[in-house]
Formats: structure tokens, C-alpha cells, sequence
């Protein structure tokens, strides 16, 4: 307990005193996260809503993939990933490796199926009666898309918020393909390995109790945003 009590206190002195190292840190762990969302998202949204609506041979084996996707153990997605960009990889010529941009392709990896996967189930469940009173309406295709995204949009921002959980918690892949370099590829997550593999418990802790607080804040924005959309 008293452990815990000196981490939390160790967390409020980082932030009160302005952490440059810490600052650095948090900056980066949001700013892979969020371009990880977002290209999960922008990939993920488009391809979800085309497998829930529609009905060709092969949709099943995809779904499939996309399902098992949802569950791939992160170290795995690091391991494709560093043979992807190893030196003699297809992409070794990049020289992308123990970079930030090899940890958002990492977390891509691991979000992108999350957030197909979420959306495929939720278009899925829109009723074909109201498909075909939409059609029946004469409205185009745009409209169309515009009041199912409306329907569904609920469950598009449960999507998001379960993808961005799945990047902000992952260590694994980040670790392989980022290497924990201090100024450079260091996250919270690798920071917390690494303090614990140096007995630093209550810098670990403390590190903890900021991730926690960066997770919470930005799942507690998301939340109201997606309540409040669906009182309106």
C-alpha cells in the first residue's frame, strides 16, 4: 500500500514539476495512438460497413480473418512487422525500424481488425426493412450512407474507443519494433517495462498512474461524445 501511496505521489510530482523527460513521453504515446486510430479508422469504418452491407462469395472467410485479427497477440503483429521492415525485408530500404512510424504500424495492425471487425457487426444488424424503405425513398447514395452512419453511430464510436484502448495498452509490438529509445521511440507502456526490469517500482507506478489518467480522459471524452450524439 505505502508503495502505491509513493507512486501516486511520485506521478503528481512529475506532473507538477513539468517532467521534461515524462512530458516527452506522454507526448509521443498520444501521438502514435492517435494517428493509429485514425488510420484504423479511416481504413477500418469504409471496410466494416461494406462486409455488413453487402453479400459476395468470400465475405465469410474475410469476416472470419478479420475476427481472429481481433485477438492477434501483439508480439505477433511486432514480429511481422520488424520482418517487414528488417534491412532485408520487402521495406528494409524505408530504414523505418525503432522508429515512431514502425509503432503506429505496429498498433494499426492490432486496431485496424477491431475496428472493422465492431463496425462489420454493427451494419449488420440494421434491419433490411429500413434498407428498403431508404431505397424505396429514392435517396442516393450519399444520403443513404449519411443516415445509416446516423443509425449506427453509436456503436461506430464504441468501435473507436476499443481500438484506441487496444493501442494505448500495447507494449509488446511497440517494444520489438520501436526498441524503447530514450527520445525517440520510448512510450508510457515500454517505460513502465523498463522500470520494472531496473526495481524502480515507484517510477513505475508513478508512469502507470499517468497512462491510466491519459486513458481515462480520453475514453471519458469519447463517451460523452457518443452519449451526447445519441441524445440529440
Amino acid at each position: 500500500m505505502e508503495l502505491i501511496f509513493d507512486g501516486l505521489k511520485k506521478a503528481v510530482e512529475m506532473i507538477l514539476t513539468g517532467d521534461r523527460e515524462i512530458l516527452e513521453i506522454t507526448w509521443l504515446t498520444l501521438r502514435v495512438c492517435f494517428m493509429a486510430i485514425l488510420i484504423s479508422s479511416i481504413i477500418g469504418l469504409p471496410l466494416g460497413m461494406f462486409l455488413g452491407l453487402t453479400r459476395f462469395k468470400g465475405r465469410k472467410l474475410i469476416l472470419v480473418f478479420i475476427n481472429i485479427g481481433m485477438g492477434l497477440p501483439p508480439v505477433v503483429a511486432g514480429l511481422w512487422i520488424s520482418m517487414l521492415l528488417w534491412r532485408s525485408g520487402p521495406l528494409g530500404h524505408l530504414q523505418l525500424l525503432y522508429s515512431p512510424t514502425a509503432i503506429v504500424m505496429a498498433q494499426v495492425l492490432v486496431s485496424l481488425p477491431i475496428v472493422t471487425g465492431l463496425t462489420s457487426s454493427a451494419f449488420q444488424q440494421i434491419n433490411d426493412k429500413m434498407l428498403l424503405q431508404i431505397k424505396a425513398l429514392g435517396a442516393t447514395k450519399i444520403q443513404t450512407i449519411a443516415l445509416l452512419l446516423k443509425q449506427t453511430k453509436i456503436a461506430i464510436v464504441a468501435a473507436i474507443m476499443a481500438g484506441f484502448g487496444r493501442v494505448i495498452a500495447e507494449v509488446g509490438a511497440a517494444q520489438m519494433v520501436g526498441g524503447n529509445i530514450q527520445g525517440d521511440t520510448r512510450i508510457l507502456t515500454t517505460s513502465i517495462v523498463m522500470e520494472v526490469s531496473k526495481g524502480n517500482f515507484d517510477v513505475a507506478l508513478a508512469i502507470s498512474f499517468i497512462l491510466l489518467t491519459v486513458a481515462l480522459l480520453i475514453t471519458a471524452a469519447l463517451t460523452l461524445l457518443q452519449q451526447r450524439k445519441r441524445v440529440s
